[in-house]
């Protein structure tokens, strides 16, 4: 039986941007954006364009995307101005996007109230901007507290509706602004809507201010919407919006919505799931929720005991779906084989090849163990976790040795009476037993640490010309004088090729020098670099 398609649109970089304490840098967005490319989404919403200068930015060089359509946000026209004599409605039309999403109030309350227009205009200036939207691009219409508009008036929420749907909008966008509307109203709602409008034109857009946001999605789904609007990790203003972390395994894995739907999340992009909740994670520089369902990391853990003897029979006993299909792991503390399995993925996603049984698989998994206690995480750091593996397995070529480096930082008076702080850092390194010394400076001690690293590699340098710190994060893992810091570091090349590298230490400055190593060596080892012949043994894997 043929499926019906459920396309997924994603508002991390809109909605949930208003998060409290989320501030993206334009450099964050493309890396979002990225992610959500690969792993399916339909949608990617990257803001508002001209109300603010991230947003305007991100827009001005908007990111390639290979499937997913990027979607400009904004509002309907203003009361008494046309269409085309509105400068902000013509700034989000104006911008590089394939979709435009167009907010429009369909509460009379928010219309009289807010607004404080007559009702009818209101429904002129929805039909007029989604008029514009649609000559232009793929339009949708983001139907602004439409469930509480629905309740108070269903008349009039229908006729903004309808006026959105005769001026061309591909998308009506069912919104649960204030959070507050419960499953069954949803699904009784959306019910009696798509009897009046297509299904395949209906979205659902929830808020989770009564921890109902992806089961109001679901709903919605059962009741016949055909798009599904959410964040990762549920990111949104005051409680969140709904969770495509959550709802996407749901669509995808559990047998009442598989086997009646599909989305453009193919399996084995489902598996890179858990990888991109957790990159979110470290871009925003917080802790992973450890619950979170399906990608948390005692998400599939079991403690000693009866729990652990019945998972280890069947693992169903104790798990609603496999770990590893969302690309997490089953965590089982007495078991000393726990994550063998997901190293083994992990490497065949690195490119390594090595055969299942061998000893230096269960070497690997203890390396992986010890780093982990003391520190690293390498589900943001995917480039550190590749060269680590590739180390321990004998995969890697020697390209450059350091042999020292020295960071100072001074804090000081100019000639100008201003005062400043100045880093300097001094770098020596040995290339093919050659001895160089660079110097660089920098706003920072990491700063003046990466010029002065990349200042002179001797036949390496025109290597890594094109190699750029696009972000610096820190994470202090333990407290005291003598707290243990984690850097993660992103980087990125002319090619858009992106990587992440990570270090651990005591010392905030030697940390960031292991992360900056790391991408060092990772763009030679991926570039090809001529470096010190691996053993053809080693190289193997295999042992």
């Amino acid at each position: 039986m043929t499926r019906e398609r459920i396309y997924l649109f994603d508002t991390t970089l809109r909605d949930g941007a208003q998060t409290q304490g989320v501030d993206f840098s334009v450099e964050d967005k493309r890396a979002i954006a990225a992610a959500l490319d690969r792993l399916g989404i339909d949608y990617v919403e990257g803001g508002w364009p001209g109300a603010n200068p991230t947003d305007s930015a991100f827009f001005e060089a908007p990111p390639k995307l290979k499937s997913a359509k990027l979607v400009s946000f904004g509002m309907t026209r203003r009361s008494g101005r046309s269409a085309g004599n509105d400068p902000g409605l013509v700034a989000v039309l104006g911008a590089e996007a394939a979709c435009v999403c167009l907010v429009g109030k369909t509460w009379d309350f928010q219309v009289e109230g807010a607004l404080g227009v007559p009702l009818a205009e209101n429904v002129a200036m929805i039909r007029d901007s989604v008029a514009a939207a649609a000559a232009k691009a793929e339009a949708l219409f983001d139907a602004e507290h439409f469930f509480d508009g629905y309740k108070a008036n269903p008349d009039y929420a229908r006729a903004c509706l309808k006026a959105a749907e005769a001026a061309g909008a591909r998308w009506i966008v069912l919104c649960d602004t204030n959070g507050g509307t419960l499953p069954e109203e949803v699904e009784r709602i959306v019910g009696e809507v798509v009897r009046e409008i297509s299904g395949s034109k209906i979205a659902i857009h929830a808020h989770n201010d009564t921890e109902n946001a992806v089961a109001n999605s679901l709903a919605a789904v059962r009741a016949g919407a055909r798009q599904v609007q959410g964040t990762l990790n549920g990111l949104g203003e005051r409680c969140g919006n709904a969770n495509l972390i959550s709802i996407i395994p749901t669509l995808m894995l559990k047998k009442d919505y598989a086997e009646r739907f599909e989305t453009g999340v193919s399996e084995a992009a489902l598996r890179h799931l858990t990888q991109t909740s957790r990159l979110l994670d470290e871009i925003l520089n917080r802790a992973p929720n450890r619950h979170a369902p399906y990608v948390g990391a005692s998400a599939f853990a079991h403690k000693a005991g009866l729990h652990v003897a019945a998972v280890e029979k069947n693992p169903r006993h104790y798990e609603h779906v496999p770990p590893e299909l969302v690309g997490n792991a089953r965590r089982i503390l007495v078991s000393d084989q726990a994550g063998r399995s997901n190293i083994l993925a992990r490497l065949r996603d690195a490119g390594i090849e090595i055969d299942a049984d061998s000893p230096k698989v269960a070497r690997l998994l203890d390396e992986v163990k010890a780093r982990e206690f003391q520190g690293y995480a390498y589900d943001g750091a995917e480039a550190s976790f590749e060269l680590m593996a590739r180390r321990a397995l004998g995969q890697i070529a020697t390209y450059f040795d350091v042999l020292s480096f020295r960071v100072l930082v001074e804090r000081r008076y100019n000639a100008k009476g201003q005062l400043v702080t100045v880093s300097e850092a001094t770098v020596k390194v040995s290339v093919d037993g050659q001895v160089l010394i660079s110097v660089g400076e920098g706003n920072g001690p990491v700063h003046a640490l990466d010029e002065a690293l990349r200042k002179d590699l001797g036949k390496y340098s025109s290597w890594i010309e094109d190699l750029r710190l696009v972000d610096f994060k820190v994470r202090i893992l333990s407290g005291g004088t003598q707290a243990v810091t984690r850097v993660l570091i992103e980087s990125a090349d002319s090619k858009g090729g992106r990587w992440y590298t990570v270090g651990v230490s005591p010392n905030i400055v030697d940390a960031s020098f292991q992360a900056l190593y790391d991408s060092i060596i990772y763009k030679l080892h991926r570039d090809g670099a001529p470096g010190a012949e691996v053993p053809a043994a080693a190289k193997a894997g295999r042992g």
